[in-house]
């Protein structure tokens, strides 16, 4: 009987709404932490994948035909800025327990980006082109709103 008053009890501190929020954020730091780590991993495999592929195209492609791999080397690249961009959000969010927008929105950005270089215009339809291109503007709007308004905080 003991035993289970000993457990009523622990069980309603751990239900209160500050011990229980406090397991929350130690939750999340854990995860963050993890997807750390996983991102890290990410970011290798992502420079061995384009070290390995500047070492072949190198090696096999003649020099004049190397104007069309040119955008897979640069769609690899921005795939090492993207990984390295959500780290930051994530590393950011360690420091402070607080996902920043600004942060966010580049990362979306550069993902904008990378497609927009990589695209092959012979298998696209103006619709996709334009969703893009709303995509974009939407982007840099709310870059420019988010950018204006810590601006003023920091003033």
């Amino acid at each position: 009987m003991w035993l289970f008053k000993n457990l009523y009890k622990k069980l309603r501190r751990a239900g209160q709404d500050e011990n229980f929020l406090h397991g929350l954020e130690n939750l999340e730091v854990v995860v963050s932490k993890i997807l750390s780590v996983g991102m890290i991993i990410v970011i290798l495999a992502s420079l061995w994948n384009l070290g390995l592929f500047l070492f072949l195209e190198l090696l096999t492609t003649p020099p004049d035909n190397f104007g069309k791999d040119l955008f897979k080397v640069f769609g690899l690249f921005l795939n090492v800025l993207i990984a390295l961009e959500i780290l930051e959000n994530i590393t950011a969010y360690l420091k402070k327990h607080v996902i920043q927008v600004e942060l966010v929105i580049v990362t979306s950005i550069i993902a904008v980006a990378r497609k927009i270089i990589i695209l092959d215009l012979e298998k696209i339809e103006g619709i996709q082109i334009i969703g893009l291109a709303v995509a974009v503007f939407s982007l840099s709007i709310s870059y420019w709103i988010i950018r204006s308004q810590n601006a003023k905080k920091y003033d």
